[in-house]
């Protein structure tokens, strides 16, 4: 190895005057470095406002996803919450109800054990009469029979088979849905 090639032990720490920067040169190096280091900085602050900037935004996605999962868990649960608190309702309204009707059947079983009542309801549902009383019943006191012929629910223009026929089928319907 030659004297002053190397960097090794021994070599010389000057270098060569050739090599050597000018005096302006050194200040034009130093402002060019100025100038990226400048940039650089601004680079980087560009960057961290960037990085500050997004982090804001990754909060804001994480927390939308958090109210959203939390909107989907509680909307079924507060839909099932107000539809039990509308039956609750309905069937508090359904049980006033009926307790009106208690009430109304509990007066009308005071009334039925009261003799009275009960013999009044005997002379005018049953046309029961006491001993010695006369019963007279009006058929239909609107309608005035003055030919003193019975009068027919049917026409007198149907022959007598048909008559039976419709009696036989108003026989077999039960009393409670006769109308």
């Amino acid at each position: 190895m030659a004297r002053g090639t190397g960097r090794g032990p021994g070599s010389s720490s000057r270098r060569p005057a050739s090599k050597r920067p000018a005096p302006r040169a050194r200040s034009a190096r130093q402002a060019a470095i100025g100038r990226v280091a400048s940039t650089t900085a601004a680079g980087w602050r560009d960057r961290i406002t960037s990085a500050r900037a997004n982090r804001r935004t990754v909060r804001r996605v994480s927390l939308g996803i958090v109210v959203l999962f939390l909107v989907i868990l509680v909307a079924p649960t507060l839909r099932a919450y107000l539809q039990q608190q509308s039956d609750i309702d309905a069937l508090r309204a359904k049980v006033s109800q009926q307790q009106l009707t208690v009430e109304e059947l509990q007066e009308e079983q005071a009334r039925w054990e009261d003799p009275a009542y009960v013999e009044q309801q005997a002379r005018t549902r049953l046309k029961f009469v006491k001993v010695g009383e006369k019963s007279y019943t009006v058929l239909d006191p609107k309608q005035k029979d003055t030919t003193g012929e019975i009068a027919h629910g049917g026409d007198a223009v149907e022959p007598w088979y048909d008559t039976v026929w419709s009696s036989m089928q108003a026989a077999d319907v039960p009393s409670n849905q006769r109308r």
